[in-house]
């Protein structure tokens, strides 16, 4: 978290605001406080945004689809204001590292974390596909990992920003490297989209790298859309077969997160909260990143910090 600026609001709605968490396409989030006391994450939208046609009633139709999502492994929209000068939510705080700084800085995740971290996201997107939303944006940097398990954020909002472009051909929406072949050809994106982009998360947790590699984004797309996935450092064979099955090409192909959770969700008689901690380090707040390069798989990590700064937009 880093210190409020001149520009900064100090208070937004019923919320004051403690700090930046960080900032996103969208816009900027902050450590906020309840009239009560309670942390929460507040997200205020980008001034240029509110300038599009219609993105207000889109903005309000998001938060509206996203309070009806309930999940041990999201975080739940708490209040929000389309109406204001600059549209605002306030979602819970989660204090955990997000899973793109978790590797960046300490390295993969081993085996048995990585099938915890699988069972956790596809019971969040069992939950976010419950009531009609695809996430369309799952990343490291969206995956933040809580005392008690992993948390998706920032799911459906997307479609506030990119509006009817969503599915329409020619359109893409989501982040490079973290999207289905569909996305980026502008198909049709349905929650078999969501499971590929969970296939590309948990082969970056097992291996410290984009399953598509690096480099200049459209060289990237093209292999999302045309290249099989590097996988063959993901040493469990069963892990590995998971990994690749969620980044079939075709999306009919795809196991369905219930399907995954059947594979992954009794393996070693072990639950989800137990994660990898984080030590906070110098680039807490640094989200931009997509890849890493490999490092030796850790098998423990210091105790979890009390508050890092890890909720982006």
């Amino acid at each position: 978290m880093s210190s409020l600026k001149p520009d900064d609001p100090r208070s937004i709605g019923d919320y004051q605001l403690l700090g930046r968490l960080g900032a996103g396409g969208m816009g900027r989030v902050y450590l906020g406080r309840s009239p009560g006391g309670r942390d929460v994450a507040v997200k205020v939208v980008h001034a240029e945004l509110v300038r599009r046609p219609e993105f207000r009633s889109r903005f309000r139709r998001e938060v509206e689809a996203a309070r009806l999502v309930s999940g041990a492994f999201t975080a739940p929209v708490i209040d929000a204001d389309p109406d204001a000068p600059l549209p605002w939510l306030v979602t819970s705080y989660i204090a955990g590292p997000s899973l793109e700084q978790a590797v960046v800085e300490q390295g993969p995740f081993g085996t048995d974390a990585v099938r915890r971290l699988a069972a956790g996201l596809a019971e969040a997107l069992v939950s976010i596909h419950s009531v009609n939303l695809v996430h369309r944006d799952l990343k490291p940097s969206n995956v933040l990992l809580a005392q008690d398990g992993p948390r998706v954020i920032d799911f459906g909002i997307v479609r506030s920003v990119e509006g009817d472009s969503i599915t329409r051909t020619g359109h893409m929406a989501g982040s490079p490297g973290f999207m289905a072949p569909e996305q980026v050809s502008g198909d049709e994106i349905t929650t078999a989209s969501d499971v590929f982009c969970l296939g590309a998360v948990l082969a970056f947790a097992a291996t410290g790298v984009n399953p598509f590699g690096d480099g200049p984004t459209p060289a990237l797309l093209y292999r999302v859309v045309h290249s099989e996935p590097d996988v063959d450092a993901v040493e469990d064979p069963a892990l590995r077969d998971l990994i690749s099955a969620c980044l079939a090409k075709d999306a009919a192909g795809r196991p369905t997160p219930r399907d995954i959770l059947t594979r992954v969700g009794s393996a070693e008689a072990e639950n989800t909260m137990a994660l990898p901690r984080l030590q906070p380090g110098p680039n807490t707040a640094d989200h931009t990143r997509t890849s890493a390069p490999a490092r030796p798989t850790r098998e423990a990590a210091p105790p979890q910090p009390e508050r890092p700064a890890t909720q982006v937009a």
